[in-house]
């Protein structure tokens, strides 16, 4: 009876443990205050406009325009962009156009979509067109001569690549969100940058609008941390109430009163 007392004193324990550092690890700042929509986009990578992850950004555009925004992705993030366009009258278009979305990182290198619609054809009669890319994990640290994903500055740039040439200009609306998703300790790596890759953080373009220099509300992480560490944590936590857990059940209750002493 008392054996299992303690082994029920002790599974306690450990359940608690694991709930205050999976519980801490849960634990992020709530951002009450809803981000101000965004109603302007870039012509280029140098005046990209800013936005932050979950906050929606509208332009108006001709068709043929390349639009640009810049956001940021931190260290053990998977962004996935969406973009939809809305489209001129049917009656003012003469064909079908194909629209697409690419997502370059701070060193302007092309990212690869892991999922989504990067690229997609809208009929002649169609209202509007939808299209979404999600990245590959952003590593803390990689080869030089790799093309993974870094913490930094993102460029998602939206553009038709097929039209006829008679619906060159015609006027279109265009919406774009960032939604950025927390992998886990699971694609965590060792290593971390020097610093993050943002190009051109505050310097002035040459039509006198700054170049974004986009940021993580909580700045950027260290590279260093991961749930990893909360993981390795339980695992010694366990590890030390198992052995006292064995010890209880092994000691025995002492020498037994009937044996004599010095025996």
């Amino acid at each position: 009876m008392r054996t299992t007392r303690v082994v029920r004193r002790f599974a306690a324990v450990a359940g608690a443990a694991l709930l205050a550092l999976t519980g801490a690890a849960g634990v992020a700042a709530a951002d009450d205050e809803k981000a101000a929509e965004v109603t302007e986009a870039g012509t280029s990578f140098r005046t990209a406009t800013a936005i932050r992850p979950d906050q929606r950004a509208t332009a108006e555009a001709s068709t043929g325009d390349y639009l640009y925004w810049a956001f940021p992705v931190d260290t053990g993030q998977r962004a996935t962009v969406h973009a939809t366009v809305k489209l001129p009258e049917a009656a003012a278009r003469h064909a079908a156009s194909t629209w697409q979305v690419d997502v370059y990182d701070g060193l302007r290198r092309r990212q690869a979509c892991r999922l989504g619609t990067p690229t997609k054809t809208a009929a002649q009669d169609a209202a509007s067109v939808s299209l979404s890319c999600t990245l590959r994990t952003v590593r803390s640290w990689s080869e030089e001569w790799a093309n993974d994903p870094l913490p930094g500055t993102y460029y998602l740039r939206l553009t038709v690549t097929d039209l006829k040439a008679d619906d060159l200009g015609l006027p279109v609306r265009a919406e774009a969100k960032v939604t950025t998703t927390d992998a886990g300790g699971a694609q965590a790596v060792d290593g971390a940058l020097a610093e993050p890759l943002v190009p051109g953080a505050g310097a002035d373009g040459s039509d006198g609008r700054q170049t974004a220099a986009v940021e993580p509300e909580d700045g950027w992480s260290g590279g260093w941390w991961s749930s990893r560490w909360l993981w390795t944590a339980a695992g010694g936590v366990l590890a030390a109430l198992a052995g006292v857990g064995g010890y209880a059940l092994t000691r025995g209750s002492g020498r037994p009163a009937r044996v004599p002493q010095g025996l």
